[in-house]
């Protein structure tokens, strides 16, 4: 038996298959590459239960691999280097559409949902990957715009020698409700 969750879900991920607006290719693809003649990927049922974090099992994080301890000062720590790697929205607002399916949210106004990296640019997150952007809500007790201030701490720590890039990184892909609590930047 279908659960009503469940029947959302693949109700939302066929009006979007219909509409066009699932994108194709893999979640797994190279950064840059692209599969233009593939089949459109699958919805994936991801749970809500998580809130105000994504469910691990689709999203659970993804890093970019030119960012490194090593390179932080010529990186994240760089002003502004977050937006040669920040990907377009018309990447972004694509992929919102079809997670908003995934997650089987209610409310698929796309401006009520914040396409979010769980590991932020600012701390070397992968940009383009899919196991590492959500539809985070813009509502409820815990909301995308206070996961901003939760970064801009962390990179801050990082690139002052406070926390190391591996622990900021993990600490915020864990929890970033408790990412400051947990390495004592509270």
């Amino acid at each position: 038996m279908r659960t009503p969750y469940r029947a959302a879900a693949t109700a939302a991920a066929l009006a979007l298959a219909a509409t066009g607006l699932l994108t194709t290719g893999s979640a797994h693809a190279a950064p840059h590459a692209t599969t233009p003649h593939a089949a459109p990927r699958l919805a994936q049922s991801c749970s809500q239960s998580h809130l105000p974090l994504p469910d691990s099992s689709c999203q659970p994080g993804a890093y970019n691999p030119d960012v490194t301890q090593a390179t932080i000062g010529s990186t994240i720590c760089v002003p502004g280097w977050t937006k040669t790697v920040r990907p377009p929205a018309s990447y972004t607002n694509r992929l919102k559409v079809q997670q908003i399916g995934e997650y089987g949210y209610t409310d698929t106004d796309t401006a009520d949902y914040e396409e979010d990296h769980l590991v932020p640019l600012e701390l070397g997150g992968a940009p383009k990957d899919a196991k590492n952007l959500w539809p985070e809500p813009r509502y409820g007790n815990e909301q995308a715009g206070d996961k901003d201030h939760v970064e801009n701490r962390l990179k801050t720590a990082v690139c002052g020698g406070e926390v190391t890039l591996d622990a900021a990184r993990s600490a915020i892909a864990t929890d970033w409700t408790t990412a400051l609590a947990g390495l004592g930047l509270e």
